[in-house]
C-alpha cells in the first residue's frame, strides 16, 4: 500500500515490541495503530495541560 505518510524508525527492546503486539492484538489493531493511539492519548494530555500545540508547516522539522 503506498501512502504519503512519513516514515520513522524506532528502536526499541525486543521484550517491548512483544508486549507491545500483545495488546494490539488484544485491543484489534496492529502495532503501528497501538503506538499512533499511544502518540496521540500523549499529545490530547499534554495539550490539555499546556495549551494546543500550534505547527507551522511552512518551516522545516
Amino acid at each position: 500500500m503506498k501512502d504519503n505518510l512519513p516514515r520513522y524508525t524506532l528502536r526499541v527492546s525486543q521484550v517491548l515490541l512483544d508486549k507491545l503486539a500483545f495488546i494490539a492484538e488484544f485491543e484489534g489493531r496492529t502495532k503501528n495503530k497501538e503506538i499512533e493511539q499511544l502518540i496521540k492519548r500523549r499529545i490530547a494530555e499534554f495539550e490539555k495541560e499546556n495549551g494546543t500545540i500550534e505547527i507551522n508547516k511552512n518551516e522545516p522539522s
